[in-house]
């Protein structure tokens, strides 16, 4: 029997019998351990992307979401810097409120999510709602939102 050496040496005759000649190299006949194990394969990098893909997916479709929350939150804080002084009541509040909803094109929560309560010598002006974000078919990405503010110090 003839064994190939991988490392270049001469081959050398072996007796069939032998240990030697019956063992086979674990990587196969001619010992190619290194040419099979290159790399990942093409469905070991859909395992590896898939994942990050949908996360990124799921981010991009969270975006819109995310911005209608901060120009809401910068309402609420705009709402708070006017009625430092004083003069606050609730219609005020909410013609205030609504005059930013629509420069900055709000649509959702609408003015009526928006509760105002008495809190000491101010209002409590609280905006918490859930907003939803399509990911497929018929799974969506719900999140919830709390922003409140104390407006003015009494009407």
């Amino acid at each position: 029997m003839l064994l190939v050496s991988s490392s270049g040496q001469e081959p050398r005759f072996l007796p069939t019998g032998s240990r030697q000649a019956q063992r086979t190299p674990p990587c196969g006949p001619r010992g190619g351990c290194r040419r099979r194990q290159a790399g990942v394969t093409a469905i070991g990098w859909l395992v590896l992307l898939v994942p990050f893909a949908i996360v990124i997916y799921a981010g991009i479709r969270l975006t819109p979401v995310y911005l209608n929350y901060m120009k809401v939150s910068r309402t609420l804080n705009a709402l708070a810097d006017e009625y430092r002084g004083g003069g606050a009541t609730p219609e005020s509040i909410r013609d205030s409120i609504s005059k930013h909803f629509m420069i900055d094109e709000v649509d959702y929560p609408t003015i009526k999510d928006i509760s105002i309560s008495r809190d000491g010598g101010g209002w409590q002006v609280e905006a918490a709602y859930y907003d939803q974000a399509p990911l497929f078919y018929h799974i969506t990405l719900q999140v919830a939102f709390d922003k409140s503010v104390t407006v003015g110090s009494g009407g």
